[in-house]
């Protein structure tokens, strides 16, 4: 019996804990230029605190652009390698994972010049 009411007491502190958990933050790509030339997608990661959970909307037109999630050779080469998923519909809501995530433009001169982005996705804040 004793043992039945720690394990109650247990899951009703582990729900309340939950229940106090930040949520993932959203952050637009660009700010207000979105997914774009206009800015150094790099210059705009910089500095920022991106977490696994987190969501990355991207915003562009796509009739220019699109939006290609890659592992590092093909990020490297600004090539979509076999591996990659591409987004062309003008505005995805995608979410970071854990560790290396790899952003680019699939036209190869829009990534070379720039529209492309590496987000270090880090294990999510302790809950308090």
């Amino acid at each position: 019996m004793v043992i039945a009411k720690l394990m109650m007491l247990m899951c009703v502190l582990m729900v309340g804990s939950l229940i106090d958990a930040k949520p993932p933050t959203t952050y637009t790509v660009g700010d207000e230029f979105g997914w774009t030339l206009t800015i150094d997608m790099g210059a705009w990661a910089k500095g920022k605190t991106f977490y696994a959970g987190d969501y990355l909307v991207f915003k562009y037109d796509e009739i220019y652009y699109n939006v290609v999630v890659d592992d590092k050779e093909g990020f490297d080469a600004c090539i979509a390698s076999d591996n990659s998923t591409t987004y062309n519909d003008g505005y995805n809501k995608l979410q970071v994972v854990f560790g290396k995530n790899y952003f680019m433009c699939g036209h190869f001169v829009d990534c070379q010049a720039g529209m492309k982005m590496t987000i270090d996705g880090k294990a999510p804040p302790p809950l308090l």
